[in-house]
């Protein structure tokens, strides 16, 4: 006895083969109109599921990566800053430094394009298969100094310590005290050579020991975030001002 297609439908839907059953009305007219052969539409139902999958795949984890906004790499305007060259862009575009653990380090003044890079990079950084967890240096203190506690601190530290990637914004903005040094470097440790970080920061290394307490603590932060490190000065015009919007024409 031949089964309908809604029977089928469901078939799939216990397989968990949401996609496919979803898809399945479509396929089966598409297959009519061109005549497609048993392996052609076999073919097409299984990339249909895996496309969808992991279409959704990067949906999830682009909302676990909590981005501040979603622009893509190509909305950094590269001609219009020497910071990077157009071969050092695809050299940060393959990944290889993720893949082995390497850090980068944006500096620069405000508005100089430190967190579109690194937003950028992280939105095809979900694109290759990673998973990429943003937080600013401020948020990621108060987690910590929650965490025991705190649900909510818990499980987003736990996505973070997860990631592939994290990009930790406005590092070394402020002073931190013996306490929370003590968190950050442990959280560092725990990372090293585990994960890869992008930092954001309007100061340079030199100038962060000068905001914490204990120097020997951030001498030994610095020495994992230093290891393995490519370093890049973004000291151009400030992007915001550069591409702001008036009101009043000229």
């Amino acid at each position: 006895m031949s089964k309908s297609v809604v029977d089928i439908q469901q078939a799939f839907k216990q397989l968990r083969l949401a996609e496919t059953a979803e898809g399945l009305p479509e396929l089966l007219r598409q297959a009519e109109q061109v005549s497609w052969t048993y392996l052609e539409f076999l073919e097409e139902l299984t990339t249909l599921e895996l496309r969808r999958r992991e279409e959704k795949s990067i949906e999830k984890r682009l909302a676990w990566a909590r981005f501040p906004y979603h622009k893509p790499l190509h909305m950094f305007q590269l001609e219009e800053q020497t910071a990077i060259t157009e071969r050092q862009m695809k050299q940060l575009q393959e990944f290889q430094w993720l893949e082995q653990s390497y850090n980068l380090i944006l500096l620069g003044p405000p508005g100089a394009g430190k967190t579109l890079l690194a937003v950028g990079l992280g939105i095809e950084a979900i694109q290759g298969g990673f998973q990429v967890y943003f937080i600013t240096m401020g948020e990621l203190i108060q987690l910590l100094k929650t965490e025991e506690f705190t649900h909510r601190s818990q499980i987003q530290l736990k996505r973070l310590r997860a990631s592939d990637l994290i990009i930790i914004d406005d590092v070394m903005y402020m002073a931190l005290d013996q306490r929370e040094a003590t968190l950050f470097f442990q959280l560092v440790h725990q990372l090293y050579e585990q994960s890869s970080l992008i930092l954001t920061s309007n100061r340079s290394p030199e100038e962060w020991t000068e905001l914490v307490d204990n120097q020997g603590m951030m001498t030994a932060i610095l020495d994992r975030l230093l290891h393995r490190v490519e370093v890049i000065h973004m000291n151009n015009e400030s992007h915001r001002l550069k591409h702001q919007q008036k009101i009043f024409n000229e």
